[in-house]
């Protein structure tokens, strides 16, 4: 994407919008001018476009929507079939198939953009919008690859927009409250965490060797995006995207930013520096070609990071499951009492005791769980009006740069799905076949070990081949350059 930055006009309508809030460092936005009750003046709405507007992104523009702030000005999806809803919910609003497009032809007219697209093609639609000085709202993970995130983050410090990355938890008051928790020395010093989910629940490893003829409504070259071209297959979308890596990060990916906000919201962690994984339905010599795709991802797993801390005091270890398997459970839980709920969980495991929450941070509580009910801790950390992930980004957009907050902007998102995406460059070296004419087992998959990780050069240091999933080549037509 080209670097264009905005026009005199486009700048000259945002200022109008900064300044016309009156809740700058607050959650709530007062209208700079009421005609008549409960009217707002087009001017003090936000404009919004979508990039990706069935599925997630049609719930993500409903969100958005529920501020008397939004206008829904233009749509973008590259099937037809997915847009019906959005189209209906939002008449006035301009449609196009591809965002390159939209951007263009819309830049004067929109102020921010939602991205709610496969993952991959989150940055170079993120990266697109922030270019042209919109305002940027992006699902989780933030990207597709590591390299990509680390450019996200840099975007977000030269363009000066409000971004946020679409970890709903990160704004719930559960997180806040384990924050408050772990501040006041309840557990003491965290050297291990455990993280688990019950995903995957879409199709994993389907045969693609059946022939399918594109349907009408789809641009499917526009879906692929960087991706490399590939006959089209009705395994890849609108929903199982997710199995496959060229599209999308797996369980981790799907589940993590959700799942590890508290660990990396809370506790003192840098980059990792070294990850290993266990993957289920390991591929060995008795396996049949036919059921062996590299772009499967696994069934289950289990990744082990270990992060210095930032405060010099030693490691955390952190381990995910995925795929049905959990984590032994802690001894103070008692028969009948959850691990965490159905989507998953995570437990803080300290020098004096354990704090274990919910998929989003949620419902955090002490074990044993007889604990918390002498738990006197004061509330001290401000929370966000309803928890309301979209709405705190619409009142900081209005606010404008420097002004509004939000809960996770690129500068923490960046670096966090950075760390989350190098369990997957685990997951996908330990699949690597390296070597297919070996005639051992352990030289054929050389990739099953503790690889090191240099966070600076973003840099497998022990097996270069893991690196070729640190940066991904986009095919021609695309490129990601702040």
């Amino acid at each position: 994407m080209e670097d264009n930055h905005a026009t005199a006009e486009d700048s000259g309508r945002r200022n109008f919008l900064k300044t016309s809030s009156l809740a700058a460092t607050s959650f709530l936005i007062v209208p700079r001018h009421v005609l008549g009750k409960g009217f707002i003046a087009p001017s003090d709405k936000l404009n919004i476009a979508g990039i990706g507007v069935g599925g997630k992104g049609k719930s993500d523009l409903a969100s958005f929507a529920k501020s008397p702030h939004v206008n829904i000005v233009a749509l973008c999806d590259v099937d037809d079939r997915q847009a019906v809803d959005s189209r209906s919910k939002y008449p006035k609003a301009t449609y196009y198939k591809d965002f390159r497009e939209m951007l263009s032809k819309e830049r004067k007219n929109i102020d921010a953009c939602s991205i709610s697209t496969p993952d991959n093609t989150h940055a170079v639609a993120t990266l697109a919008a922030m270019q042209l000085g919109k305002h940027v709202y992006t699902q989780k993970p933030l990207t597709h690859d590591i390299y990509e995130s680390r450019i996200l983050g840099q975007a977000a410090k030269k363009y000066k927009v409000i971004t946020q990355m679409g970890n709903q938890g990160g704004s719930g008051n559960g997180v806040r409250r384990m924050k408050e928790i772990y501040d006041a020395g309840t557990i003491g010093e965290v050297h291990k965490v455990l993280a688990w989910t019950n995903r995957p629940v879409w199709p994993q490893a389907v045969p693609t060797d059946q022939s399918y003829e594109i349907p009408k409504e789809l641009d499917f070259d526009l879906w692929l995006g960087p991706a490399k071209k590939v006959p089209y297959n009705q395994s890849y979308l609108p929903w199982n995207w997710r199995g496959w890596w060229p599209y999308g990060t797996g369980a981790l990916g799907d589940m993590a930013c959700h799942i590890l906000d508290p660990v990396f919201r809370i506790l003192p962690l840098d980059y990792p520096n070294s990850v290993e994984c266990s993957v289920a339905g390991t591929w060995t010599f008795t396996l049949r070609e036919q059921d062996h795709n590299p772009d499967w991802t696994p069934f289950s797993s289990s990744i082990h990071l270990n992060y210095p801390r930032k405060d010099n005091k030693g490691d955390i270890k952190l381990s995910w499951y995925d795929g049905g398997i959990l984590p032994e459970l802690p001894e103070e839980l008692q028969p009948g009492e959850a691990f965490g709920n159905s989507d998953g969980g995570v437990l803080f495991i300290g020098s004096k005791g354990k704090l274990m929450a919910d998929c989003y941070g949620a419902n955090p509580r002490l074990l044993p769980l007889k604990a918390n009910e002498t738990l006197n801790i004061p509330e001290t950390i401000a929370r966000v009006p309803n928890e309301d992930h979209y709405l705190q980004w619409v009142d900081a957009c209005i606010a404008g740069y420097g002004k509004g907050v939000t809960s996770s902007p690129f500068e923490y998102a960046a670096p966090f799905a950075e760390s989350i995406l190098i369990g997957n460059l685990a997951l996908r070296s330990w699949m690597l076949r390296d070597n297919p004419t070996a005639k051992r087992s352990a030289d054929r998959y050389n990739g099953r070990k503790k690889l090191l990780w240099d966070a600076a050069n973003m840099k497998i240091t022990n097996y270069d081949l893991a690196n070729q999933y640190v940066k991904r080549e986009y095919r021609e037509g695309w490129s990601l350059v702040v």
